[in-house]
């Protein structure tokens, strides 16, 4: 596979769909607004991970871009629980690309403790070739549960990936209490 051309357009969707959503925070800040979006960031899967993938899920060359939604990712993170929902529903106001699928782990946390809420998106991008549709994830998350995801995900990747039941546990403790953490950050902007 020529994985340099592969890349071209998962490369271009990201760099389209953060400027855009960037472009999102900056109209609100331009009109004297709070933003929803504290700030985006984005990534394609590596080359090792997408073939670690292949392995692991028995999965077909010619049909990643099929078979792969998160080739092509971004995340946004937002200061206060309920700003994930308003950034979700300017994503659903959008027409420059089409919402595939949605899954709620903000309030429907995954075992580990996991939240994020993540939308699986076709997105048009237009080549010398001319358009060609690739599915992205868009992650919506606060800053806490970003960080809670981001020491959790270094942790299961130092153990390769099957943490300790002891680690993994303390790991969703803490989970709890962060989303708790939120909620009382919500609560007190809430008052004002």
């Amino acid at each position: 596979m020529d994985w340099d051309r592969f890349f071209v357009p998962y490369k271009q969707t990201v760099t389209e769909l953060k400027i855009k959503l960037r472009g999102l925070r900056d109209q609100y800040e331009k009109d004297g607004k709070n933003s929803p979006i504290e700030f985006v960031t984005g990534r394609v899967k590596t080359q090792a991970s997408i073939e670690e993938k292949i392995l692991r899920r028995h999965l077909d060359e010619k049909r990643l871009s099929l078979d792969l939604q998160d080739i092509a990712g971004v995340r946004i993170m937002t200061k206060y629980i309920e700003d994930v929902y308003t950034v979700v529903e300017l994503l659903r106001d959008r027409t420059d690309f089409q919402i595939l699928e949605e899954r709620d782990y903000v309030m429907n946390a995954k075992p580990s403790g996991y939240r994020s809420y993540h939308i699986v998106i076709e997105y048009p991008v237009q080549m010398y070739s001319g358009e060609r549709k690739v599915l992205a994830e868009i992650q919506v998350r606060t800053i806490a549960m970003n960080v809670w995801a981001t020491i959790e995900h270094d942790l299961r990747y130092k153990h390769g990936d099957e943490l300790p039941t002891e680690v993994a546990e303390q790991l969703t403790i803490l989970a709890d209490k962060n989303f708790e953490w939120d909620q009382r950050v919500s609560e007190i902007r809430a008052t004002e």
